[in-house]
């Protein structure tokens, strides 16, 4: 599967949030969102990335922009994590890897870890950045200038 890249326009998919309730990415279509994706909740490099969302979520809300993390987690997993962290965004559980393999995620470490992957959207639905490093902290000041420049 080739998966999507920039220029594509994301086709519909739901998943589970954090809270229980179903996503459905043809309902948040209409305003910039990045959606990254993380290998696991609570560990080091996956706080630090999720906690640098948070801190700068503001700032993404002013700009109109909505921020959703992805991962394999469970919706259980997702609502200690976000409690644990204040995390105010939409955490989505993959756990089935339907949506990792819609964006086609890579995997790390010889595919023994989840890749950690951004995607920027417009607010048409179409991905306008792809920033793919396992350097957690490094995909927020990406996100929020690309979002910038969307403006």
């Amino acid at each position: 599967m080739a998966g999507l890249k920039e220029g594509d326009v994301v086709p519909n998919f739901s998943a589970k949030t954090q809270d229980g309730t179903v996503f459905n990415w043809s309902e948040n279509v209409g305003k910039p969102t990045v959606i990254y994706f993380y290998p696991k909740d609570d560990t080091p490099g996956c706080t630090a990335q999720a906690c640098s969302f948070r801190d700068e979520y503001q700032d993404f809300k002013d700009l109109g922009a909505e921020v959703i993390g992805v991962s394999g987690d469970s919706e259980k997993s997702h609502v200690k994590f976000a409690k644990k962290y204040n995390l105010p965004f939409i955490l989505l559980s993959d756990k089935d890897k339907t949506i990792r393999n819609l964006f086609n995620v890579p995997t790390n470490l010889l595919g023994l870890i989840p890749g950690r992957v951004t995607y920027i959207i417009d607010k048409e639905g179409k991905i306008v950045s792809i920033f793919n490093s396992m350097r957690a902290t490094n995909h927020i000041p990406v996100a929020l200038k690309t979002i910038r420049e969307m403006k």
